[in-house]
């Protein structure tokens, strides 16, 4: 019996489609031992499965004969496009015939789909989308990041529960240091929201709660894991991204001025390859969404060929050890304590 877990991958997705998702796909199921479901265009995925080695790859092609466009909202898309990639590739998993999915297609479609086909574990109330940083140390889950911009204390509650399992499991960190991102460090600190929820993580079940941090705490390394509302959570991300793009072409600007300055950067040439790569997006891939049955994985919408491959590499990791078990073991444990903060 082959026990490979098999990912759903929505070959339509991002800003160049099948060109990068195919090659991305097959890759992770060579190098990772998955079964790949690519889901689209049958005509498309075939052409670029013809400029691939294909020798040993478990992997299948779902037809769907429809894609998503970015401009539309994602109630639409749920409502009229029964065929369109991304919900084919979620009602694999409700299914049964694939554990996950991954797509760098239109992320508000992917996350409807994912908790309007997939369903929600029991326990769950809201999903919360798990971005991964980059920091001095080793990396940082901050949650939500974009999937719930309006939010009560115990959907934040639940979101550090959730970065806990998330970080134990995927990250292998044995007891992750979860903090509420806040306008200061003291307890006290910040709106109702972030009040109430402070006590309700102080009181969680087995998890290790170290206070407020604030924004510039983020990427110390001294954190593992930020909880905050999607409106903020998704700000923090795309400046994120926006400030390592503008301090990459900053300093090169300075190592471009001048001789003394050009020689300096010819000699740390390899120190700047190596920042780049540590602040890639693609190197983590894309951002899971938890509190699923099952896994969705949003990818960046310019996700290459490797990133397409990591996102389904952790996607694999994720069915592997059980994580959503974990998941679920964590929201129940701590359900009495949910249910007195929403009748609050």
């Amino acid at each position: 019996m082959d026990t490979r877990p098999i990912i759903a991958v929505d070959a339509m997705g991002g800003d160049f489609g099948p060109s990068v998702v195919v090659p991305g796909a097959i890759e992770a199921a060579r190098l990772h031992d998955l079964h790949v479901l690519l889901v689209g265009d049958t005509p498309k995925i075939e052409a670029e499965l013809g400029k691939l080695d294909l020798a040993g790859v478990q992997f299948d092609i779902v037809h769907a004969d429809d894609v998503v466009h970015m401009n539309e909202k994602p109630s639409d898309i749920l409502r009229r496009k029964k065929n369109a990639s991304i919900q084919v590739a979620c009602r694999l998993v409700k299914d049964g015939a694939a554990q996950s999915v991954v797509s760098a297609g239109h992320s508000g479609a992917t996350v409807a789909c994912g908790m309007f086909i997939m369903g929600r574990l029991a326990g769950v109330e809201r999903p919360a989308l798990a971005a991964l940083l980059p920091t001095e140390k080793n990396p940082v889950v901050v949650l939500d990041a974009g999937a719930n911009v309006d939010c009560r204390p115990y959907h934040l509650f639940q979101f550090g529960l959730m970065g806990d399992a998330f970080a134990r499991d995927l990250l292998n960190y044995a007891s992750p240091r979860v903090s509420l991102l806040s306008i200061g460090e003291e307890e006290g600190k910040g709106n109702s929201q972030v009040k109430e929820a402070y006590e309700l993580l102080k009181l969680a079940q087995n998890l290790n709660f170290i206070g407020n941090a604030e924004g510039r705490d983020i990427f110390t390394g001294d954190v593992d894991v930020v909880v905050c509302d999607g409106f903020v959570g998704n700000v923090v991300v795309k400046m994120s991204e926006g400030l390592a793009s503008s301090l990459i072409r900053m300093l090169k600007r300075v190592f471009t001025s001048g001789v003394l300055p050009a020689l300096g950067g010819m000699l740390a040439k390899g120190a700047f390859k190596k920042f780049a790569t540590t602040i890639d997006y693609a190197e983590y891939g894309g951002a899971p969404l938890l509190g699923l049955q099952g896994l969705a994985i949003v990818c960046h919408g310019r996700s290459n060929s490797r990133a397409m491959m990591n996102a389904i590499k952790m996607s694999g990791n994720f069915v592997r050890k059980g994580t959503n078990d974990r998941l679920a073991e964590t929201i129940l444990a701590n359900e009495e304590l949910t249910r007195f903060s929403r009748a609050i």
